[in-house]
């Protein structure tokens, strides 16, 4: 007897792209350790997002000079780039202090906080509140971020301590960004928003690291350290965007966003071997919990009549 049933078939484009913006992101943590050795947070970070800059030049020139660049993208992304810039300055201070796995496992809480932002700012959200998915994940997730603090063996230690302070910070500045992106920007392509982010980002970064940095340092690093800046900005700031936003239009937000959550474990993976970061059984249990409680929150964010934007999702916490 013939079938005749209409079979799905894995879309490998969204896939690739998926799993090529994981990876990108999760390369971020480990150049960004290895930079702390070079150069200041301030001046890292401000070099880092030049060399994205330069990247997303070509583009901007290239739809501008086809007359198909929204001229109010110019106007509406002030707003999420200054969120940007305070994000992007507090994502790389914290690897001065701490280690990438678990800087990159503490600053997915920033799930947490983009949920709650939509909830207060977007209608269409609330009605998150009557699931209990979304009410398991924030449980796990508070369960699982106390636990990967507890048992972290020098917590008592003052770097420690500032580590974890301006980590939870950063989560909480990319939910502010990732919301005011979603309100400022929800007409405009996500390439032209970013690139006009990039270039307003990048000018705040080189502000900061001429007030608080020592940019002069960047005279005197070397090729291994050029080379680290260089192809961190393409991967984990240029190419990781758009093979994530390029995902999302394909399969949506939802599997995407699931994915990037197991990018604390590939930046665990390779930090073990660069840096011999180690997180005990404990740890490792409990950010299991944290990761499980934020696909939660997501899962429930699956049910919702009214589809997430692409720009609610955590596209990295940070680079």
């Amino acid at each position: 007897m013939s079938r005749s049933t209409k079979t799905s078939r894995v879309n490998t484009v969204a896939t690739s792209a998926c799993l090529g913006a994981v990876f990108f992101w999760a390369l971020g943590p480990i150049f960004i350790k290895y930079l702390t050795g070079f150069t200041d947070s301030w001046t890292q970070n401000a070099l880092r997002y030049s060399a994205a800059c330069v990247f997303w030049v070509p583009f901007v020139a290239y739809v501008a000079a086809r007359g198909s660049f929204p001229q109010r993208t110019w106007r509406r992304a002030i707003v999420p780039s200054l969120a940007n810039v305070a994000m992007q300055s507090l994502w790389g201070a914290g690897f001065y202090y701490i280690t990438p796995a678990f800087m990159t496992l503490l600053t997915n809480t920033s799930v947490l906080w983009v949920t709650g932002f939509s909830l207060l700012f977007f209608a269409e959200e609330r009605p998150l509140m009557r699931s209990p998915r979304f009410w398991l994940g924030l449980g796990l997730s508070l369960a699982g971020l106390l636990g990967v603090l507890y048992f972290q063996k020098d917590f008592t230690a003052v770097g420690t301590r500032i580590g974890i302070a301006i980590a939870l910070a950063e989560a909480f500045m990319w939910g502010v960004y990732a919301v005011s992106v979603k309100i400022a920007l929800r007409d405009i392509d996500s390439r032209s928003g970013f690139s006009v982010i990039s270039l307003y980002t990048t000018v705040g970064l080189w502000i900061c690291a001429a007030l608080l940095g020592r940019p002069g340092q960047a005279l005197h690093m070397g090729l291994p350290a050029w080379t680290a800046i260089v192809v961190s900005a393409i991967t984990s700031i240029a190419l990781a965007h758009v093979l994530f936003y390029a995902a999302i239009r394909r399969i949506g937000t939802t599997i995407p966003m699931l994915v990037v959550l197991a990018q604390p474990l590939i930046v665990l993976s390779m930090s073990s071997v660069f840096f011999h970061e180690r997180l005990n059984g404990m740890q490792l249990l409990s950010g299991v919990v944290l990761l499980m409680g934020c696909a939660s929150s997501i899962w429930a964010q699956q049910h919702l009549k009214a589809a997430p934007s692409p720009e609610q999702a955590r596209p990295s916490p940070s680079v």
